[in-house]
């Protein structure tokens, strides 16, 4: 049963970020835009539950919830935590195995024969990701072909205005002056 150590607002002001204590998984990103996606994971299941919220993003000591305009943080904040300090840990008997049988990102793009995806992967796990985690959200890779590169923002990221404009253009400048001058970053 993880702790809840803080509660952190991120630059969207629809979502929150909350840090545990305990992980509620082993570095697997766990995305959830609507209460069908997350029928089958309890945490994000119970969080949906709780009116008003539109994504579930966890990771880590992470977890990310986002509301409709209309809810209130004053009222759904003390709701959400009671699934929250429910939930397994990862280090708990039944949740190693759950964490072992999760997949994060998307194949393709780790698997992939294009040495341009690890290194971009690389270069967003090392000056990208960090920062979006702090705010609350990710960044998944989903393919590369050719040029274009697909991403999909998560978390606080996936409805916030400054990702799809200003942070989209910083990736693609960097990615542009690391890997290829012709990238053409594209958000899902």
């Amino acid at each position: 049963m993880p702790k809840i150590s803080d509660i952190e607002e991120t630059p969207n002001p629809n979502a929150v970020k909350f840090i545990l204590r305990e992980a509620v998984s082993n570095g697997t990103a766990h995305s959830y835009s609507s209460a069908e996606q997350a029928q089958g994971d309890a945490l994000a299941k119970a969080l949906f539950d709780v009116e008003h919220v539109v994504s579930v993003f966890y990771m880590d000591r992470m977890i990310t919830v986002e509301k409709e305009d209309q809810g209130d943080w004053d009222d759904l904040l003390p709701i959400l935590a009671v699934p929250i300090r429910a939930a397994e840990a990862v280090n708990s008997p039944g949740a190693t195995a759950a964490a072992a049988a999760a997949v994060g990102g998307a194949i393709a793009a780790i698997t992939s024969d294009d040495p341009r995806l690890l290194k971009i992967n690389e270069i967003l796990d090392e000056k990208v990701r960090p920062a979006l985690m702090g705010d609350g959200g990710y960044l998944e890779v989903l393919g590369l072909k050719e040029h274009t590169l697909s991403i999909r923002y998560q978390g606080a990221c996936g409805s916030c205005p400054s990702s799809l404009t200003g942070t989209l253009m910083a990736i693609e400048g960097m990615l542009k002056q690391e890997i290829d001058p012709e990238l053409e970053v594209v958000a899902v």
